[in-house]
C-alpha cells in the first residue's frame, strides 16, 4: 500500500531521468523500446514488481506533461487559431482514417476527366497520326491500371495457390513433363527458324547466310574458351540466340513491326528536341559551333531527369520487372541476373546493379560475371539520345537495345557457367531498390544533378581518347618513317581495319565495306563507341549526300579518290566514302554497347564500391565480362545482317 501510494506521489513530481535509468526505465524521448529494459531488475531470477508499476507511472506522467504542454500552448493563442488548428487537425485525422477511400474517389474522378477529355478528342478529330497516339496511350494506360488494381487484390492469393502448388511443381512427374515440354519448343522454334530461312533468306538473300556462320563461330569460339565447358546450360544459351532472332524477325521482317520501331524512334526523337528549349537558353544560336558539348550532351541531362522521374514514380521498376521476369521465365537465369539484364536496356553499367545492391555479395561469379557482361553489352538509355542526335536510325538503336539483353545473357552463360549454388529464389523480384525522393521536383532535381558526373565522364573521355588516338597515329607514322614507310595513312584505324575484317565480314557487312566498319569497332573497343558513332554519323551523311547527288543530276558521276568519294558535277567530296545501308544497320547493331577497355575501370569502381567484398573476383573476370560483352553486340549484328530486308 505504501509503494502505491508512493508511486503515486511520483507521477506528480518532475521526473529525473537519471533515476528513471538506475531503475531499469528509459524515458520515452530517448526513442528506445521500455520493453527491452523491463527484465533488468531481477534477484535471485525473480522480476521486482515495482519495476512494473514504476514503468506505468513513467509514461502515464509523459503522456500527462504532454497533453499539458499542448493545452497551455493552445491557450496562448486566439481564438480563430484555435479553430484553425482544431479544424486542420480533425480533417488530417478524417483523412488518415478514410485515406484508401479518398485516394480511390480522387483517382476515379480523375480517371473519368480523362475518358471525358478522350471522348471529345476523338469526336473532334481522328484519323490522324495524334488520334492513333492517344489511343495507344489511353489503352495502355488502361491496360498497367487493371494489372496493378487486379495484382494488388489477388496477389495473396496466387501466391498461395503458387505455393499450395510447390509439391505439385517439384515432383518427378512434372519434372519430367517439363523437360519433355522444353525440347518440343526447342525442336519446334529450331525447325521454324530453318524453314524460315530457306524459304525467305537462301532463295531471295542467299549472301545474308554468312552472318549465320558468325553465330555459329562466336558460339564455337567460347564453348571452346568456357572456364567449365561441362557446365554450360544449353538452355540458356539456345533461349537466348532465340529471343533475339524473334526480335529482329519482327523488327526486320513484317512490315508492322518496322514501321512500329519507326515510329517509335521517330516519337523518341521528337521528344529529344525538346532539349532545345534549355540549349537556346544556356547557350544561344551559337551552341552548333560546339555541337557535341552543347547539343549531345545536353541530351544526355534530360534523358537522364526523365528517366530519375520514371525511376520516381516506380514506372521503371514496373517494366524492369515484367521484362526481368519474362528473361528469366525463357532463358532459366536467376531473378538478379534477369533484373539487371532487363534494366541495362534503360539505364547504365553502373546504375542498373543498384537495383539489385541486397543480392551482390551473396551472389556467384557466373551470376557476377553476368551483371558485367550485361553492363557492356547494352547502353544507357541517357545516351540513347545523344546518338539518335548524330544521325543513328533511332528504331535500330532502341531494337538493338532490347536485343542486346537475352544476347548477353547467353554469352555469359556459355563463357563463365554456373558452378556454384546460388541463393537466388523467386521473392528477389519484390527487393529491388526503390527511389529515395520525395517528390516529383526532387526526383526531377536529382536527376538533373545526377547527370553532371555523367555528362562530365563522357566529355573529359572524349577528349582523352581522341587526344591518345591522335597521338598514337602520329607514333605509328613516325615509326613507318624511320623504315622507309612513307604513307602518312599508317594509323591505329589501318591497322585495326585488317585486323578485325573477319569479325565485320562474318556480321554480314558487305565485302567492299568490311575495312571501314572493322576500323569503327576497333576504335569503339579500344576508346568507346562515341567517338566510333560519331564517324558512323559521317558515313551515314555521306550516304545520303550522294543518294541525293545521283537523283536530282539523274546521273553516276562520281568516283572513289583514297577512301573518298568524288562527285563528278558538283565537285563535293565526301570524306571518308559511303557505305551501303545494310552495312549502316549492322555497324549500328555492333556499336551499340559499352563494351570498350575505359569501361572497364567504370565497371570495377561502381561496383566495387556497392560490394567492396567482392572487389577481387570482379577484378579477375572483368576483361573476359567485356569481351563477352562486345560478342554480345557481334551477335545482335550477326542476327540483324541475317534478316536485314530493305523497306
Amino acid at each position: 500500500m505504501d509503494n502505491t501510494m508512493d508511486s503515486k506521489n511520483r507521477s506528480d513530481e518532475p521526473i529525473d531521468e537519471m533515476s528513471v535509468e538506475f531503475k531499469g526505465v528509459r524515458p520515452l524521448n530517448d526513442g528506445v523500446d521500455n520493453a527491452g529494459y523491463q527484465n533488468t531488475e531481477k534477484k535471485n531470477g525473480a522480476i521486482d514488481e515495482t519495476s512494473f508499476t514504476d514503468i506505468a507511472m513513467t509514461n502515464e506522467s509523459l503522456d500527462e506533461e504532454k497533453a499539458r504542454e499542448a493545452k497551455e500552448d493552445m491557450t496562448s493563442y486566439n481564438a480563430y487559431h484555435r479553430g484553425l488548428i482544431y479544424g486542420r487537425q480533425k480533417a488530417y485525422t478524417y483523412y488518415t482514417e478514410h485515406r484508401k477511400g479518398i485516394r480511390t474517389i480522387v483517382g476515379l474522378i480523375i480517371l473519368c476527366l480523362y475518358f471525358a477529355y478522350v471522348a471529345y478528342a476523338f469526336s473532334y478529330k481522328f484519323g490522324d497520326e495524334g488520334s492513333w497516339r492517344l489511343l495507344g496511350v489511353t489503352v495502355l494506360l488502361v491496360f498497367l491500371l487493371a494489372l496493378i488494381n487486379l495484382c494488388s487484390a489477388y496477389q495473396v492469393a496466387i501466391d498461395a495457390w503458387w505455393e499450395g502448388t510447390r509439391s505439385c511443381r517439384t515432383s518427378r512427374c512434372a519434372k519430367r513433363t517439363g523437360t519433355s515440354i522444353s525440347w518440343l519448343l526447342r525442336i519446334a522454334v529450331t525447325v521454324g527458324v530453318v524453314v524460315y530461312v530457306i524459304i525467305d533468306i537462301v532463295i531471295d538473300h542467299p549472301e545474308n547466310l554468312v552472318s549465320v556462320a558468325g553465330v555459329a563461330l562466336y558460339i564455337i569460339i567460347f564453348y571452346f574458351t568456357s572456364i567449365n565447358p561441362a557446365k554450360v546450360n544449353w538452355h540458356t544459351v539456345f533461349w537466348g540466340i532465340a529471343l533475339q532472332y524473334v526480335f529482329a524477325l519482327l523488327i526486320l521482317r513484317t512490315q508492322w513491326g518496322y514501321d512500329m520501331f519507326k515510329w517509335l524512334g521517330d516519337r523518341v526523337t521528337e521528344f529529344l528536341e525538346h532539349t532545345m528549349a534549355g540549349v537556346l537558353f544556356a547557350f544561344g544560336d551559337k551552341y552548333t559551333d560546339h555541337f557535341f558539348s552543347m547539343k549531345v550532351l545536353s541530351i544526355v541531362i534530360f534523358f537522364f531527369t526523365i528517366i530519375n522521374i520514371l525511376y520516381y514514380l516506380g514506372v521503371m521498376q514496373a517494366i524492369i520487372k515484367v521484362i526481368g521476369k519474362f528473361l528469366a521465365f525463357c532463358m532459366g537465369t536467376t531473378p538478379a541476373e534477369s533484373i539487371n539484364a532487363a534494366a541495362n536496356i534503360f539505364v547504365s553499367m553502373t546504375e542498373s546493379p543498384l537495383m539489385i545492391r541486397p543480392f551482390l555479395k551473396d551472389m556467384t561469379k557466373s551470376e557476377l560475371h553476368a551483371v558485367m557482361t550485361g553492363g557492356f553489352a547494352t547502353i544507357a538509355g541517357s545516351v540513347l539520345g545523344a546518338y539518335i542526335s548524330f544521325g543513328v536510325p533511332a528504331n535500330h538503336l532502341l531494337s538493338a537495345s532490347v536485343m542486346s539483353a537475352p544476347a548477353a545473357l547467353a554469352i555469359s552463360k556459355l563463357s563463365y557457367p554456373e558452378v556454384e549454388e546460388t541463393k537466388a529464389s523467386n521473392d528477389d523480384y519484390n527487393k529491388m531498390e526503390q527511389s529515395s525522393e520525395h517528390n516529383l521536383i526532387e526526383a526531377a532535381s536529382n536527376g538533373a544533378t545526377a547527370s553532371i558526373k555523367i555528362v562530365g565522364g563522357i566529355l573529359v573521355n572524349v577528349i582523352a581518347f581522341l587526344a591518345l588516338l591522335a597521338f598514337l597515329n602520329a607514333t605509328l607514322t613516325w615509326i613507318g618513317f624511320r623504315v622507309g614507310i612513307m604513307d602518312p595513312n599508317l594509323t591505329f584505324e589501318l591497322i585495326t581495319s585488317y585486323v578485325l575484317y573477319p569479325v565485320s565480314y562474318f556480321m554480314g557487312v558487305e565485302p567492299n565495306d568490311c575495312r571501314k566498319v572493322a576500323e569503327l569497332i576497333g576504335v569503339k573497343t579500344f576508346t568507346n563507341e562515341f567517338i566510333a558513332y560519331e564517324r558512323l554519323k559521317v558515313l551515314i551523311q555521306n550516304r545520303k549526300d550522294l543518294a541525293n547527288y545521283t537523283s536530282f543530276y539523274n546521273t553516276d558521276a562520281w568516283f572513289w579518290d583514297k577512301g573518298n568519294v568524288i562527285l563528278n558535277i558538283t565537285g563535293q567530296v565526301l570524306t571518308t566514302g559511303v557505305i551501303t545501308e545494310k552495312s549502316e544497320i549492322i555497324t549500328t547493331y555492333a556499336l551499340c554497347g559499352f563494351s570498350n577497355f575505359g569501361s572497364i575501370g567504370i565497371t570495377l569502381g561502381g561496383l566495387g564500391a556497392l560490394v567492396p567484398s567482392r572487389r577481387a573476383d570482379l577484378a579477375k573476370m572483368v576483361v573476359r565480362a567485356m569481351v563477352c560483352g562486345n560478342v554480345a553486340c557481334f551477335l545482335t549484328a550477326c542476327i540483324a545482317g541475317l534478316l536485314y530486308k530493305p523497306f
